[in-house]
């Protein structure tokens, strides 16, 4: 009799299973290591539900282009990793993805801060749960600045002065800093809300927050690190071949001796540097008189659940295993940078699954403040807008203030109707 309860027990648990299973898809972008570890972790957050998640990724180029058409085709994956910048552009009013605050007794909201979870907020709704925060931070050779006999800048004067003494210490072709199109562009945007305490995007009215003549201010400091030595003119950077940061030799030999950069991207630009040289992670560096630290931080992806989903609850089971269960999180590993999930920074960091400077780097950018950062600011058309008038001034082409102009009307007239 007890074994025939038993095996009754069972086959009803079995036919529960059963009757509770999904076919699920998920969709990313990535790297062959964070492909791997996924679909081992899917693997693994699919037998623990019974559901069967079918993996949908491929690398970077050309991943927004897809998901746009699966969009409007609703043929969309039910779970999917999206770039923050996304969000206004496929959920204006936070109805393109399901509002995860409706299965908060399904995901552990509670592993992620209140800003956290405002950055993958819209109109209210839950879109999307970042998997990481990421930021920008100030980056330096300290072998280089070491020889120069120069300490860390940790203002912006102190970076100037760096450049005539590097110079006649190490050689010419030595810059104490580098800065070209995204990077010279974040790091105008860097200053001028410091000085002015505000985003680029007014999240009220969906237009630039500032005055021509702040952003002229931005656009001439810029040009003072040119005119001063502090680093290479976008000219002379496009002469080079615009040969990115990891892949610059002179980056790799301690002649290019600061950044300024998303803080996942230490080891990758760490990593190509001769033997000796020593990349340390700094504050961001200040004005004075700064009314903000000005920190551009956000969720560096996030993941979302299709609003055409037929598994919502399936799928939510899923995103919650991949990101707070601590079998899937040693399996995932650092694949998507520094965790924003509690449970998962410390269950990787008493594995020692992260390098430690990366931990400082992240820290840096949590612990900063800022004013809020609109994705609207990563735009293609608010980009586009920025920089190709930015490099026209780079070039000498337009005065700082018709420069500001310029940017501001452009980037008035893309956001107007998003």
């Amino acid at each position: 009799m007890r074994t025939l309860i038993m095996t009754a027990a069972l086959l009803a648990a079995t036919s529960l299973t059963a009757a509770n299973a999904a076919n699920l898809r998920m969709s990313w972008w990535g790297s062959d290591d964070r492909h791997i570890a996924t679909q081992e972790a899917l693997k693994l957050c699919g037998g623990k539900f019974g559901h069967t998640i079918s993996p949908e990724f491929t690398g970077w180029t050309g991943h927004q282009e897809k998901i746009t058409t699966q969009l409007a085709g609703r043929t969309e994956a039910d779970i999917m990793q999206i770039n923050w910048p996304w969000l206004p552009i496929f959920s204006k009013n936070g109805d393109g993805f399901v509002d995860l605050n409706e299965f908060k007794d399904v995901i552990d909201l509670s592993q992620w801060s209140e800003t956290d979870l405002k950055g993958g907020t819209v109109e209210g709704k839950l879109n999307g749960l970042p998997v990481s925060t990421t930021g920008r931070v100030f980056m330096f050779n300290k072998t280089t600045y070491d020889k120069a006999g120069l300490a860390i800048p940790t203002t912006w004067d102190e970076l100037l002065a760096a450049a005539p003494v590097m110079k006649e210490k190490l050689g010419q072709d030595y810059y104490p800093f580098e800065g070209t199109a995204l990077d010279a562009r974040l790091v105008v945007i860097l200053r001028t809300t410091q000085k002015t305490g505000k985003d680029l995007i007014d999240p009220a009215t969906n237009q630039v927050a500032w005055t021509v003549e702040e952003l002229a201010d931005g656009l001439q400091f810029y040009q003072t690190m040119v005119d001063q030595g502090v680093i290479k003119s976008w000219k002379d950077v496009a002469a080079g071949g615009n040969a990115p940061l990891h892949e610059n030799p002179a980056w790799a030999a301690g002649k290019i001796a600061g950044t300024y950069q998303w803080d996942s991207t230490y080891g990758k630009i760490s990593g190509p540097m001769e033997e000796g040289q020593q990349l340390v992670p700094v504050k961001l560096l200040q004005i004075e008189g700064a009314t903000t630290e000005g920190v551009y931080r956000k969720p560096s992806m996030l993941l979302a659940i299709s609003r055409n989903s037929k598994e919502p609850k399936a799928a939510a089971e899923i995103v919650n295993c991949l990101l707070n269960d601590p079998n899937a999180i040693k399996l995932l590993g650092a694949t998507r940078g520094v965790p924003s999930s509690k449970i998962a920074l410390e269950e990787l960091s008493k594995a020692g699954s992260i390098e430690p400077v990366q931990v400082e780097a992240n820290k840096i950018v949590l612990e900063s403040n800022g004013v809020g950062v609109s994705p609207l600011n990563e735009h293609p058309r608010v980009t586009e807008a920025f920089d190709s008038t930015f490099e026209a001034f780079a070039y000498g082409q337009a005065s700082a203030e018709d420069a500001a102009a310029e940017i501001i009307d452009g980037i008035n007239s893309a956001l107007t109707g998003i």
